[in-house]
């Protein structure tokens, strides 16, 4: 049986993003074994408060790829995406197909300003404050990180975290599998496009009407990433 490796975004957790929406189970009725990851911070993973913990997210996705013999698929979200692409370029030979959702200019051209106004608004709402009264991208970035479960300060640590490993064009050209790039039209990451031009065999879904966080839900999506890793 082939395996799927599912990664989650920023606030997101195996079990909120993929098992919630019922995609396990898809994959799973298409005959896949699904391997579930919570970086760290998220879900059932440790939640340090220490921005510097964060500063290699790959660590617990080489975890569980050590538990597999041969390349898997796999999928990443926003976050999730992030790690899995600087997990692909150090070990790429681990991957037999990548599907990427939720990123797109954003991996080559980071908005310092916006990360500042979500990490303030983060704190504001550790500090008591009434999320109406928070600037609307943190206000977003905040309703999801108040999903049952999360540690605030844990989030706001990741998004002050060290920057890491730079992804590159040279680095994700040596990612030689089918990438497939799932971006919603009205995602703050999109366009797409420089960065599926990136990889070998790359290719792009632009998903209608859809913005950042509805991606993972989008029957669009389902179709479009459950086909790609042969799962229908």
């Amino acid at each position: 049986m082939s395996a799927v490796m599912l990664i989650h975004g920023w606030g997101g957790s195996f079990e909120a993003t993929w098992q919630r929406s019922g995609f396990t189970a898809l994959l799973e009725d298409g005959g896949k074994e699904v391997i579930g990851v919570d970086l760290l911070g998220h879900g059932e993973a440790p939640k340090p408060h220490d921005p510097d913990a964060y500063n290699d997210l790959t660590e617990r996705v080489i975890d569980a790829l050590d538990d597999h013999d041969e390349p898997v698929a796999a999928i990443g979200f926003s976050l999730g995406a992030l790690t899995l692409m600087r997990t692909a370029m150090a070990q790429p030979h681990r991957f037999e197909r990548i599907v990427l959702a939720g990123v797109g200019r954003n991996v080559f051209d980071r908005d310092a300003s916006s990360s500042a106004i979500i990490s303030e608004g983060l704190d504001a709402l550790i500090a008591g404050a009434d999320p109406a009264s928070l600037h609307q991208t943190a206000r977003l970035f905040a309703q999801y990180a108040q999903q049952p479960g999360n540690d605030l300060e844990a989030l706001a640590a990741i998004m002050r975290r060290p920057p890491g490993v730079e992804i590159t064009a040279a680095g994700l050209a040596a990612v030689t599998c089918p990438v497939l790039v799932v971006i919603g039209e009205n995602d703050f990451a999109h366009p797409a496009d420089e960065l599926v031009d990136c990889f070998p065999s790359g290719r792009l879904v632009t998903l209608p009407r859809t913005d950042h966080f509805a991606t993972t839900e989008s029957f669009g999506f389902f179709d479009a990433a459950l086909e790609f890793v042969g799962a229908i």
